[in-house]
Protein backbone atom coordinates (compact mmCIF):
# COMPACT_ATOMS: atom_id res chain seq x y z
CA UNK A 1 0.00 0.00 0.00
CA UNK A 2 1.28 3.35 -0.93
CA UNK A 3 2.01 5.95 1.82
CA UNK A 4 -0.49 8.07 0.46
CA UNK A 5 -3.17 5.50 0.99
CA UNK A 6 -2.12 5.24 5.05
CA UNK A 7 -2.26 8.69 5.50
CA UNK A 8 -5.15 9.42 3.75
CA UNK A 9 -6.75 6.84 5.86
CA UNK A 10 -5.34 8.34 9.04
CA UNK A 11 -6.35 11.95 8.36
CA UNK A 12 -9.26 11.02 5.73
CA UNK A 13 -11.69 9.39 8.93
CA UNK A 14 -13.52 6.15 8.03
CA UNK A 15 -14.64 6.94 4.90
CA UNK A 16 -10.84 7.10 3.37
CA UNK A 17 -9.72 4.47 5.71
CA UNK A 18 -12.43 1.78 4.20
CA UNK A 19 -11.18 2.47 0.54
CA UNK A 20 -7.04 2.17 1.56
CA UNK A 21 -8.52 -1.31 3.26
CA UNK A 22 -10.39 -2.93 0.17
CA UNK A 23 -7.15 -1.87 -2.00
CA UNK A 24 -6.02 -5.51 -0.74
CA UNK A 25 -8.69 -6.89 -2.59
CA UNK A 26 -8.70 -4.81 -5.57
CA UNK A 27 -11.49 -2.65 -5.30
CA UNK A 28 -13.83 -2.62 -7.94
CA UNK A 29 -14.87 0.84 -9.24
CA UNK A 30 -18.36 0.06 -10.86
CA UNK A 31 -20.65 1.83 -13.65
CA UNK A 32 -22.95 2.44 -10.75
CA UNK A 33 -20.42 4.54 -8.82
CA UNK A 34 -20.36 6.82 -12.01
CA UNK A 35 -23.53 7.26 -12.64
CA UNK A 36 -24.25 8.14 -8.41
CA UNK A 37 -21.07 10.99 -9.06
CA UNK A 38 -22.63 12.32 -12.68
CA UNK A 39 -25.92 13.10 -10.16
CA UNK A 40 -23.99 14.74 -8.02
CA UNK A 41 -21.75 16.77 -10.35
CA UNK A 42 -25.05 17.55 -12.75
CA UNK A 43 -25.36 21.20 -12.78
CA UNK A 44 -22.08 21.91 -10.80
CA UNK A 45 -19.40 21.14 -13.52
CA UNK A 46 -19.56 21.98 -17.25
CA UNK A 47 -21.30 19.37 -19.85
CA UNK A 48 -18.51 19.89 -22.01
CA UNK A 49 -18.94 19.34 -25.84
CA UNK A 50 -17.44 16.19 -27.61
CA UNK A 51 -17.02 17.20 -31.08
CA UNK A 52 -16.02 15.65 -34.46
CA UNK A 53 -12.92 17.40 -36.22
CA UNK A 54 -13.31 16.70 -39.95
CA UNK A 55 -9.81 18.33 -40.47
CA UNK A 56 -7.75 16.37 -37.72
CA UNK A 57 -9.46 13.22 -39.23
CA UNK A 58 -8.11 13.54 -42.52
CA UNK A 59 -4.46 13.90 -41.02
CA UNK A 60 -4.29 11.08 -38.87
CA UNK A 61 -6.39 8.82 -41.23
CA UNK A 62 -9.33 8.01 -38.42
CA UNK A 63 -12.49 9.68 -37.51
CA UNK A 64 -11.45 12.13 -34.46
CA UNK A 65 -13.79 12.88 -31.75
CA UNK A 66 -12.71 15.83 -29.02
CA UNK A 67 -13.76 16.19 -25.62
CA UNK A 68 -13.27 19.77 -24.94
CA UNK A 69 -12.56 19.46 -20.78
CA UNK A 70 -10.08 22.52 -21.41
CA UNK A 71 -13.33 24.45 -21.42
CA UNK A 72 -14.18 23.75 -17.36
CA UNK A 73 -14.24 26.98 -14.91
CA UNK A 74 -10.57 25.65 -13.98
CA UNK A 75 -9.91 25.13 -17.97
CA UNK A 76 -9.55 21.07 -16.49
CA UNK A 77 -11.29 18.01 -16.02
CA UNK A 78 -10.00 17.56 -12.90
CA UNK A 79 -13.06 19.34 -11.03
CA UNK A 80 -15.02 16.63 -11.56
CA UNK A 81 -13.06 14.11 -9.54
CA UNK A 82 -12.66 16.65 -6.63
CA UNK A 83 -15.82 17.99 -6.55
CA UNK A 84 -17.24 13.84 -6.38
CA UNK A 85 -14.95 13.34 -3.68
CA UNK A 86 -16.02 16.40 -0.99
CA UNK A 87 -19.88 16.16 -2.08
CA UNK A 88 -19.21 12.96 -0.08
CA UNK A 89 -17.63 14.19 2.50
CA UNK A 90 -19.43 14.56 6.44
CA UNK A 91 -20.52 17.95 8.15
CA UNK A 92 -17.84 17.23 10.43
CA UNK A 93 -15.30 16.68 7.46
CA UNK A 94 -16.73 19.69 6.03
CA UNK A 95 -16.17 21.90 8.91
CA UNK A 96 -12.65 20.65 9.81
CA UNK A 97 -11.78 21.12 5.73
CA UNK A 98 -9.85 19.58 3.47
CA UNK A 99 -6.23 19.22 1.93
CA UNK A 100 -4.97 18.90 -1.68
CA UNK A 101 -1.09 18.58 -2.25
CA UNK A 102 -0.85 19.62 -6.01
CA UNK A 103 0.85 22.09 -8.56
CA UNK A 104 -1.21 22.50 -11.00
CA UNK A 105 -5.09 21.47 -12.12
CA UNK A 106 -6.24 19.16 -8.79
CA UNK A 107 -4.92 22.35 -6.98
CA UNK A 108 -7.42 24.36 -8.65
CA UNK A 109 -10.11 22.31 -9.05
CA UNK A 110 -9.74 21.28 -4.66
CA UNK A 111 -10.05 25.21 -3.98
CA UNK A 112 -12.51 26.56 -6.88
CA UNK A 113 -15.31 24.13 -5.39
CA UNK A 114 -14.18 23.45 -1.61
CA UNK A 115 -14.86 27.65 -1.97
CA UNK A 116 -18.10 27.52 -3.18
CA UNK A 117 -19.29 24.84 -0.92
CA UNK A 118 -18.19 26.58 2.19
CA UNK A 119 -15.23 24.10 3.01
CA UNK A 120 -11.86 24.99 4.02
CA UNK A 121 -9.23 24.47 2.06
CA UNK A 122 -5.39 24.06 2.37
CA UNK A 123 -3.18 23.79 -0.23
CA UNK A 124 0.29 22.66 -0.03
CA UNK A 125 2.73 23.10 -3.02
CA UNK A 126 6.28 23.32 -3.92
CA UNK A 127 8.19 26.25 -3.83
CA UNK A 128 9.03 25.92 -7.03
CA UNK A 129 5.27 26.17 -7.84
CA UNK A 130 4.61 29.23 -10.59
CA UNK A 131 3.64 32.25 -9.14
CA UNK A 132 0.81 32.09 -11.49
CA UNK A 133 -1.07 28.74 -9.81
CA UNK A 134 -0.37 30.15 -6.73
CA UNK A 135 -2.11 33.69 -6.79
CA UNK A 136 -4.89 31.65 -8.87
CA UNK A 137 -5.08 29.00 -6.30
CA UNK A 138 -5.06 31.74 -3.86
CA UNK A 139 -7.94 33.81 -5.49
CA UNK A 140 -10.25 30.70 -5.20
CA UNK A 141 -10.19 31.51 -1.58
CA UNK A 142 -7.88 28.12 -0.34
CA UNK A 143 -4.97 28.83 1.68
CA UNK A 144 -1.70 28.20 0.14
CA UNK A 145 1.21 26.61 2.12
CA UNK A 146 4.47 26.93 0.01
CA UNK A 147 6.73 23.76 1.10
CA UNK A 148 9.93 21.96 0.15
CA UNK A 149 12.33 22.04 -3.01
CA UNK A 150 10.38 18.64 -4.58
CA UNK A 151 6.53 17.77 -4.75
CA UNK A 152 7.92 14.81 -2.71
CA UNK A 153 8.80 17.28 0.13
CA UNK A 154 5.34 19.02 -0.24
CA UNK A 155 3.31 15.66 -0.04
CA UNK A 156 5.16 14.77 3.27
CA UNK A 157 4.61 18.13 4.63
CA UNK A 158 0.91 17.91 3.39
CA UNK A 159 0.51 14.64 4.74
CA UNK A 160 1.46 15.68 8.63
CA UNK A 161 -0.06 18.40 8.16
CA UNK A 162 -3.39 16.70 7.84
CA UNK A 163 -3.03 14.65 10.56
CA UNK A 164 -2.30 17.49 12.75
CA UNK A 165 -5.03 19.80 11.96
CA UNK A 166 -7.51 16.69 11.15
CA UNK A 167 -8.31 17.38 7.42
CA UNK A 168 -9.67 15.36 4.51
CA UNK A 169 -7.14 14.65 1.51
CA UNK A 170 -8.07 14.88 -1.55
CA UNK A 171 -5.90 12.97 -3.61
CA UNK A 172 -5.27 13.81 -7.03
CA UNK A 173 -6.13 10.27 -8.63
CA UNK A 174 -5.66 7.08 -5.88
CA UNK A 175 -9.07 7.46 -4.56
CA UNK A 176 -12.18 5.65 -6.13
CA UNK A 177 -14.28 8.73 -5.16
CA UNK A 178 -12.12 11.19 -7.47
CA UNK A 179 -12.33 8.18 -10.15
CA UNK A 180 -15.91 8.13 -10.02
CA UNK A 181 -16.10 12.18 -10.85
CA UNK A 182 -13.37 11.48 -13.55
CA UNK A 183 -15.31 8.72 -15.42
CA UNK A 184 -18.49 10.83 -15.88
CA UNK A 185 -16.49 11.86 -19.10
CA UNK A 186 -16.92 8.73 -20.54
CA UNK A 187 -20.61 8.70 -20.10
CA UNK A 188 -20.81 12.49 -21.82
CA UNK A 189 -18.52 11.58 -24.75
CA UNK A 190 -20.54 7.85 -25.37
CA UNK A 191 -24.22 9.51 -25.08
CA UNK A 192 -23.11 12.64 -27.26
CA UNK A 193 -20.94 10.63 -30.08
CA UNK A 194 -22.13 7.38 -29.86
CA UNK A 195 -19.88 5.99 -32.70
CA UNK A 196 -16.60 6.44 -30.67
CA UNK A 197 -15.28 2.77 -31.50
CA UNK A 198 -11.61 3.68 -29.32
CA UNK A 199 -11.20 6.12 -26.08
CA UNK A 200 -7.38 7.29 -26.35
CA UNK A 201 -6.57 8.68 -22.51
CA UNK A 202 -3.73 10.36 -20.58
CA UNK A 203 -2.33 8.54 -18.00
CA UNK A 204 -0.25 10.76 -15.18
CA UNK A 205 -1.39 8.95 -11.59
CA UNK A 206 -4.33 7.15 -13.42
CA UNK A 207 -7.35 8.24 -12.10
CA UNK A 208 -9.24 9.74 -15.28
CA UNK A 209 -8.50 6.42 -17.40
CA UNK A 210 -9.44 4.16 -14.77
CA UNK A 211 -12.90 6.10 -14.39
CA UNK A 212 -13.19 6.28 -18.05
CA UNK A 213 -12.08 2.77 -18.94
CA UNK A 214 -14.83 1.75 -16.13
CA UNK A 215 -18.02 3.11 -17.71
CA UNK A 216 -16.61 2.85 -20.97
CA UNK A 217 -16.29 -0.72 -20.85
CA UNK A 218 -19.34 -1.10 -18.80
CA UNK A 219 -21.26 0.81 -20.87
CA UNK A 220 -19.92 -0.89 -24.28
CA UNK A 221 -17.61 -4.25 -23.66
CA UNK A 222 -15.77 -4.67 -27.12
CA UNK A 223 -14.42 -0.74 -27.04
CA UNK A 224 -10.76 -0.03 -27.09
CA UNK A 225 -9.10 2.10 -24.33
CA UNK A 226 -5.82 3.09 -25.19
CA UNK A 227 -3.68 4.93 -22.73
CA UNK A 228 -0.80 7.56 -23.41
CA UNK A 229 2.02 8.65 -21.10
CA UNK A 230 5.18 10.29 -22.64
CA UNK A 231 8.82 8.63 -22.99
CA UNK A 232 10.02 10.44 -20.09
CA UNK A 233 7.61 9.50 -17.25
CA UNK A 234 6.82 5.66 -18.24
CA UNK A 235 5.34 3.89 -15.17
CA UNK A 236 1.83 2.49 -16.41
CA UNK A 237 3.65 1.61 -19.89
CA UNK A 238 6.70 -0.12 -17.59
CA UNK A 239 3.51 -1.54 -15.78
CA UNK A 240 1.88 -2.82 -18.25
CA UNK A 241 4.61 -4.18 -20.55
CA UNK A 242 6.92 -5.54 -17.87
CA UNK A 243 9.32 -2.94 -18.73
CA UNK A 244 11.97 -1.06 -16.62
CA UNK A 245 12.68 2.75 -18.56
CA UNK A 246 13.48 5.45 -16.45
CA UNK A 247 11.67 8.57 -15.79
CA UNK A 248 13.15 11.68 -16.78
CA UNK A 249 13.64 15.30 -15.10
CA UNK A 250 10.97 17.28 -16.64
CA UNK A 251 8.26 16.68 -19.82
CA UNK A 252 6.07 19.35 -21.53
CA UNK A 253 3.40 17.55 -20.35
CA UNK A 254 3.75 18.14 -16.73
CA UNK A 255 0.68 17.34 -15.80
CA UNK A 256 1.13 13.37 -15.85
CA UNK A 257 4.42 13.80 -14.68
CA UNK A 258 3.91 11.04 -12.12
CA UNK A 259 6.95 8.36 -11.20
CA UNK A 260 4.28 5.92 -10.55
CA UNK A 261 0.80 5.51 -10.86
CA UNK A 262 -1.41 4.75 -7.66
CA UNK A 263 -2.00 1.81 -5.61
CA UNK A 264 -6.04 2.04 -6.60
CA UNK A 265 -5.73 2.80 -10.21
CA UNK A 266 -2.80 0.29 -11.43
CA UNK A 267 -5.12 -2.97 -10.54
CA UNK A 268 -7.95 -0.89 -12.48
CA UNK A 269 -5.58 -0.08 -15.55
CA UNK A 270 -4.40 -3.66 -15.89
CA UNK A 271 -7.63 -5.50 -16.20
CA UNK A 272 -9.71 -2.78 -17.88
CA UNK A 273 -7.33 -0.76 -20.11
CA UNK A 274 -6.28 -2.46 -23.43
CA UNK A 275 -2.81 -1.02 -23.90
CA UNK A 276 -0.43 1.82 -23.27
CA UNK A 277 1.37 3.91 -25.50
CA UNK A 278 4.19 6.38 -25.41
CA UNK A 279 5.04 9.53 -26.83
CA UNK A 280 7.93 12.09 -27.56
CA UNK A 281 8.42 15.61 -26.74
CA UNK A 282 8.29 16.68 -30.35
CA UNK A 283 5.05 15.32 -31.26
CA UNK A 284 3.32 16.74 -27.87
CA UNK A 285 4.38 20.37 -29.44
CA UNK A 286 3.27 19.14 -32.66
CA UNK A 287 -0.61 18.39 -31.60
CA UNK A 288 -0.61 21.47 -29.28
CA UNK A 289 0.08 23.72 -31.98
CA UNK A 290 -2.23 21.45 -34.35
CA UNK A 291 -5.12 21.77 -31.80
CA UNK A 292 -4.48 25.72 -31.48
CA UNK A 293 -4.52 26.18 -35.36
CA UNK A 294 -7.20 23.67 -36.42
CA UNK A 295 -9.77 23.92 -33.53
CA UNK A 296 -8.85 27.33 -32.07
CA UNK A 297 -8.34 25.54 -28.72
CA UNK A 298 -5.98 25.94 -26.11
CA UNK A 299 -4.22 22.74 -24.40
CA UNK A 300 -1.45 22.38 -22.24
CA UNK A 301 0.95 19.49 -23.02
CA UNK A 302 -1.05 16.91 -20.95
CA UNK A 303 -4.06 17.78 -23.05
CA UNK A 304 -2.06 17.00 -26.63
CA UNK A 305 -0.85 13.36 -25.72
CA UNK A 306 -4.24 12.11 -27.21
CA UNK A 307 -3.45 13.76 -30.57
CA UNK A 308 0.29 13.26 -30.53
CA UNK A 309 -0.17 9.23 -29.82
CA UNK A 310 -3.16 9.64 -33.10
CA UNK A 311 0.02 11.26 -35.23
CA UNK A 312 2.81 8.91 -33.75
CA UNK A 313 0.91 5.63 -34.18
CA UNK A 314 -1.58 5.89 -37.72
CA UNK A 315 -1.25 2.52 -38.06
CA UNK A 316 -2.79 1.82 -35.06
CA UNK A 317 -5.81 3.70 -35.04
CA UNK A 318 -6.84 3.90 -39.06
CA UNK A 319 -10.30 3.71 -39.74
CA UNK A 320 -10.98 3.60 -36.51
CA UNK A 321 -13.46 6.30 -34.56
CA UNK A 322 -11.43 8.17 -31.94
CA UNK A 323 -12.19 10.12 -28.64
CA UNK A 324 -9.85 11.94 -27.28
CA UNK A 325 -10.19 14.22 -23.77
CA UNK A 326 -8.70 17.66 -24.19
CA UNK A 327 -8.10 17.11 -20.66
CA UNK A 328 -6.21 21.03 -19.64
CA UNK A 329 -5.48 23.97 -20.70
CA UNK A 330 -3.53 25.31 -18.30
CA UNK A 331 -0.77 26.19 -20.48
CA UNK A 332 2.07 29.04 -19.42
CA UNK A 333 2.17 31.66 -22.20
CA UNK A 334 5.33 31.87 -22.44
CA UNK A 335 5.61 28.26 -22.96
CA UNK A 336 3.00 28.30 -25.62
CA UNK A 337 4.85 30.64 -26.79
CA UNK A 338 7.70 29.48 -27.75
CA UNK A 339 5.91 26.06 -29.38
CA UNK A 340 4.17 28.50 -31.87
CA UNK A 341 7.74 29.73 -32.82
CA UNK A 342 9.13 26.07 -32.82
CA UNK A 343 6.17 24.96 -35.15
CA UNK A 344 6.66 27.87 -37.38
CA UNK A 345 10.45 26.85 -37.89
CA UNK A 346 9.52 23.34 -38.25
CA UNK A 347 6.45 23.77 -40.78
CA UNK A 348 9.38 26.60 -42.87
CA UNK A 349 6.74 29.39 -41.91
CA UNK A 350 9.84 31.01 -40.15
CA UNK A 351 13.03 30.64 -41.59
CA UNK A 352 16.88 32.16 -40.73
CA UNK A 353 18.97 33.02 -43.85
CA UNK A 354 22.52 33.86 -44.31
CA UNK A 355 23.58 35.98 -47.15
CA UNK A 356 27.38 37.37 -48.28
CA UNK A 357 26.74 40.54 -49.46
CA UNK A 358 29.17 43.84 -50.62
CA UNK A 359 29.86 45.91 -47.86
CA UNK A 360 28.82 49.38 -49.63
CA UNK A 361 26.12 51.79 -49.01
CA UNK A 362 22.82 50.57 -49.75
CA UNK A 363 23.45 46.94 -49.86
CA UNK A 364 21.55 45.94 -47.19
CA UNK A 365 18.48 48.40 -48.41
CA UNK A 366 18.57 46.22 -52.04
CA UNK A 367 18.44 42.96 -49.70
CA UNK A 368 15.04 43.74 -47.65
CA UNK A 369 14.06 45.09 -51.18
CA UNK A 370 14.37 41.79 -52.69
CA UNK A 371 12.86 40.06 -50.05
CA UNK A 372 9.99 41.71 -50.05
CA UNK A 373 9.34 41.59 -53.83
CA UNK A 374 9.72 37.86 -52.86
CA UNK A 375 7.04 37.77 -50.50
CA UNK A 376 8.94 37.37 -47.36
CA UNK A 377 8.72 39.35 -44.26
CA UNK A 378 11.66 40.52 -42.39
CA UNK A 379 11.53 38.88 -38.97
CA UNK A 380 14.97 40.26 -37.68
CA UNK A 381 18.21 41.16 -39.06
CA UNK A 382 21.89 40.77 -38.10
CA UNK A 383 24.51 42.66 -39.94
CA UNK A 384 27.92 41.19 -39.38
CA UNK A 385 31.64 42.93 -40.21
CA UNK A 386 34.13 41.49 -37.85
CA UNK A 387 32.76 38.56 -36.59
CA UNK A 388 33.40 36.66 -39.98
CA UNK A 389 35.65 35.31 -42.39
CA UNK A 390 34.89 37.25 -45.34
CA UNK A 391 37.04 39.61 -46.68
CA UNK A 392 37.00 42.80 -45.31
CA UNK A 393 34.81 44.61 -48.39
CA UNK A 394 32.02 41.64 -47.78
CA UNK A 395 29.58 41.13 -44.74
CA UNK A 396 27.45 38.66 -43.73
CA UNK A 397 24.11 39.47 -43.26
CA UNK A 398 21.72 37.08 -41.02
CA UNK A 399 17.88 37.02 -41.73
CA UNK A 400 14.80 35.75 -39.76
CA UNK A 401 11.87 35.51 -43.02
CA UNK A 402 8.15 34.92 -42.46
CA UNK A 403 7.02 32.53 -45.33
CA UNK A 404 4.56 30.36 -46.63
CA UNK A 405 6.57 27.41 -46.17
CA UNK A 406 9.45 24.64 -47.38
CA UNK A 407 8.75 25.24 -51.17
CA UNK A 408 8.50 28.96 -50.87
CA UNK A 409 11.94 29.10 -48.99
CA UNK A 410 13.26 27.22 -52.12
CA UNK A 411 12.08 29.87 -54.31
CA UNK A 412 13.73 32.69 -52.18
CA UNK A 413 17.06 31.05 -52.22
CA UNK A 414 16.96 30.50 -55.99
CA UNK A 415 15.96 34.07 -56.75
CA UNK A 416 18.88 34.85 -54.59
CA UNK A 417 20.97 33.24 -55.93
CA UNK A 418 20.48 34.21 -59.07
CA UNK A 419 20.98 37.72 -58.24
CA UNK A 420 24.52 37.41 -57.24
CA UNK A 421 23.95 36.83 -53.75
CA UNK A 422 25.25 33.73 -51.81
CA UNK A 423 22.48 32.50 -49.87
CA UNK A 424 21.68 29.57 -47.77
CA UNK A 425 18.94 28.59 -44.90
CA UNK A 426 21.18 28.08 -41.32
CA UNK A 427 17.73 27.27 -39.52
Amino acid sequence: MSSWGRDERDAGGPRVGRQCRMALNLPPLTLDDIRAAAQRLQGEVIDTPCMPSRTLSALVGCEVFLKFENLQFTASFKERGALNKMAQLTSAERTSGVLAVSAGNHAQGVAYHAQRMGIPATIVMPRFAPAVKVERTRGFGATVVLEGDTFDDARAHGLALARERGLTVVHPYDDLAVMAGQGTIALEMLAQQPAIDTLVIAIGGGGMISGIATAARALRPGIEVIGVQTERFPAAWNALHAAEHPSGQATIADGIAVKSPGALTLPLIRERVNDVLLVGEDDIEQAILLLLEIEKTVVEGAGGVGLAALMKHRERFAGRKVGLVLSGGNIEPLVLAEIIERGMVKSGRLARLRLDIRDVPGALANVATLLGKLGANIDEVQHQRAFTSLSVERAQVEVVVQTRGVAHIDEILQAMRAEGYKAERIG
